[in-house]
């Protein structure tokens, strides 16, 4: 089964309307230095898992979106937009493994504004998902 980072990223570079692609402005795991307006996923905390009774295993991963900006108004219209893209989706398979649900568990939230005087605006996100399934 794929980092839950990488399946977001796909579920990402999917959603034309977000304009996001990977190595130019959408990242996993380190938010390079430009370019200034760029998304970044990184894996976080992992609840426990949940052995069901016919003996699969629900992995239950979150992960967090950093938007990075120059314009105030465009990062959180650029947050928000992921946000409302990702939140509540359930039911899909992405590279053999079924996302049961995605949800917010809080944000977005301005994080701060970087050395560069860019804004960055953050989002996490928790998960149910069973992998094995192709």
């Amino acid at each position: 089964m794929n980092p839950i980072t990488e399946d977001i990223k796909d579920m990402l570079v999917a959603e034309s309307s977000l304009g996001l692609v990977f190595g130019t402005n959408l990242f996993i795991g380190r938010e390079p230095d430009a370019p200034d307006n760029c998304v970044t996923i990184f894996d976080t905390v992992v609840a426990e898992p949940v052995l069901t009774l016919d003996k699969r295993t629900i992995e239950r991963p979150s992960f967090q979106i950093r938007v990075r900006n120059n314009s105030y108004l465009n990062g959180y219209a650029t947050i928000r937009s992921i946000a409302d893209t990702l939140h509540s989706r359930a039911h899909e398979i992405w590279s053999g493994t079924l996302y049961m649900v995605i949800y917010i568990l809080n944000g977005p939230n301005m994080l701060d504004w970087d050395e560069n005087n860019r804004v960055r605006f953050i989002v996490n996100f928790n998960t149910q998902r069973i992998g094995g399934l192709l």
